[in-house]
């Protein structure tokens, strides 16, 4: 087996993956319908001779917080050779979420990481946000908030050297010509088209390290 690619985060990143244990053959559905599906899909394809090997573990509806409380099962025990997270979503979406706890928090998972494989690479995704739905409605204040944990991650991936993958003016670039909803269609949650989008900036991004 080659490298160990392990996705993790929210909703965004779960796509309604299989999570029980009794279903673990179906490979079919362990990798969900989302971002990380089309990364694998394509690196799977293109490299047969590198041998990745690719898990999901986002769990629908994570705030950073809950995200630490599953880390040693979910991410330390697999000792993933490439890991990759996208979270903040909802952390900016509630209250008890702020954005100082949020970072401090985001720097004791990475941390608990390198203690556990030293080697290990991090692909950090920029949370994003568009005007559609609920979030069209007082626009700025939602932006002005969210922007707060997209810096906060750009901070922690700058100082743990890790591949940052900004999404949030790609994302608004491309609404201005196509549309908010034709990317993400609750202002949240990617179209298809919306994971190709993250799906080929992780690529591009992370290149140098896989």
């Amino acid at each position: 087996m080659g490298k160990l690619i392990l996705f993790q985060g929210d909703s965004i990143t779960d796509g309604n993956r299989y999570k029980d244990k009794a279903s673990e053959w179906d490979l079919n559905h362990q990798i969900g319908h989302a971002y990380p599906y089309v990364i694998a899909a394509t690196l799977g394809a293109n490299h047969p001779e590198k041998r990745y090997a690719f898990k999901n573990r986002g769990v629908s509806g994570n705030r950073i917080a809950q995200l630490f409380g599953r880390w040693k099962e979910d991410t330390l025990l697999l000792r993933p050779d490439v890991l990759s997270i996208l979270i903040g979503v909802n952390d900016q979406a509630e209250a008890g979420s702020e954005p100082q706890r949020f970072e401090r928090v985001y720097r004791m998972l990475l941390d608990e990481a390198l203690g556990a494989n030293p080697a290990v690479k991090f692909v950090l995704i920029e949370p994003f946000l568009l005007p559609v739905g609920s979030y069209r409605a007082d626009w700025p204040a939602h932006y002005a908030k969210m922007r707060q944990y997209q810096e906060a991650t750009a901070r922690v991936a700058a100082d743990y050297g890790a591949v940052f993958v900004p999404l949030q003016r790609k994302f608004l670039a491309l609404a201005d010509e196509f549309g908010a909803a034709y990317w993400l269609w609750d202002g949240v949650h990617p179209t298809e088209a919306g994971h190709g989008i993250i799906a080929f900036e992780w690529m591009e991004r992370a290149r140098s390290i896989l």
